[in-house]
């Protein structure tokens, strides 16, 4: 029967690990003045579990995705960084299922193999490329460019790199100024396209490349920047056909705000006027051209059969 102060003690060595989900390295315990064979008694008396070699746990239920990162970082040692899609889950990402904790550690640091974390060695570390506090993982702009460079597809890679920006937890130009001292191994062409497509300053290269796309298809060229009148006053329209088909190219800023609601009304004014309307995001232009392509295609020859016929 451990004392009552040694009782007091680990009350608050529990209390205390609650920001790091309840878990706690062996070197962190022995800093509380946890002698080693109070927290092997805690875990023999089943109130405390292992959760490594080099951590525990202050309870003996399923430990949460912050208790994970952290026995990551205990467990592979060497100054591991939680990185990548785990730096953003950290920071408040929604919406991703990665179960895999994801860390960082320098090429010439030995990483010890362990389940349920992704060990990924670096050249170099950057200077300042850590949050002051906390948690140890890399700040969320490179987080981001580091989990679209370790994505396990080009889609995968996108995913990583817009979700941060809709979700408000980086900007597009905080990741492009990351971008500039951070270029990564892979994907570096398709990255700088993603980026430059986030921050929206490739709306008008998207909306060339659309028309070069459909030229090499077979289609006439169309007409850019079409003016018409509207409910709300005049349109411009990204690139029409005269047979009636408009393709309208969405960039970061058709998401933002109140640009949906404005888009799906005048998207209905200009329909009711017989023009058919087709919506292609330039990120789409980017990962699935073909797909997007097959549809324009399908619809000019639709719309071509019905005014021949």
């Amino acid at each position: 029967m451990l004392r009552a102060s040694t009782l007091a003690k680990v009350a608050r060595v529990e209390e205390a690990a609650l920001d790091s989900g309840g878990v706690l390295s062996r070197r962190q315990t022995t800093e509380f003045g946890l002698h080693r064979d109070v927290v092997a008694r805690l875990v023999r008396d089943r109130r405390w579990a292992r959760c490594g070699t080099r951590s525990v746990v202050t309870h003996c239920g399923p430990i949460d995705p912050i208790g994970l990162r952290w026995r990551a970082v205990h467990e592979v040692g060497g100054g591991a960084l939680v990185d990548g899609v785990s730096a953003l889950q950290a920071a408040g990402l929604r919406g991703l299922a990665d179960e895999i904790v994801h860390v960082s550690v320098h090429k010439l640091k030995r990483a010890p193999d362990v389940e349920g974390v992704e060990v990924h060695k670096l050249a170099r570390r950057l200077c300042d490329d850590d949050m002051p506090t906390g948690l140890p993982r890399t700040r969320p702009a490179l987080a981001a460019l580091r989990a679209a460079q370790w994505a396990v597809s080009d889609r995968q890679a996108a995913l990583f790199l817009v979700m941060p920006v809709q979700q408000r937890i980086v900007t597009g130009e905080h990741l492009k100024e990351a971008h500039q001292w951070y270029v990564g191994r892979r994907r570096r062409a398709l990255v700088a396209r993603l980026i430059d497509d986030i921050v929206g300053g490739a709306q008008a290269l998207g909306e060339l490349d659309l028309a070069a796309l459909c030229r090499a298809r077979g289609l006439p060229s169309p007409e850019r920047q079409v003016v018409v009148d509207g409910r709300g006053g005049r349109y411009y329209l990204d690139v029409r056909w005269k047979i009636g088909l408009v393709v309208e190219v969405d960039g970061r800023h058709h998401l933002e705000g109140d640009s949906p609601v404005e888009d799906m009304l005048r998207q209905n004014d200009i329909a009711m006027r017989s023009d058919m309307i087709l919506r292609v995001p330039l990120l789409g232009l980017r990962l699935e051209p073909d797909a997007f392509l097959d549809q324009i295609v399908e619809a000019h020859r639709l719309l071509s059969l019905r005014a021949a016929g």
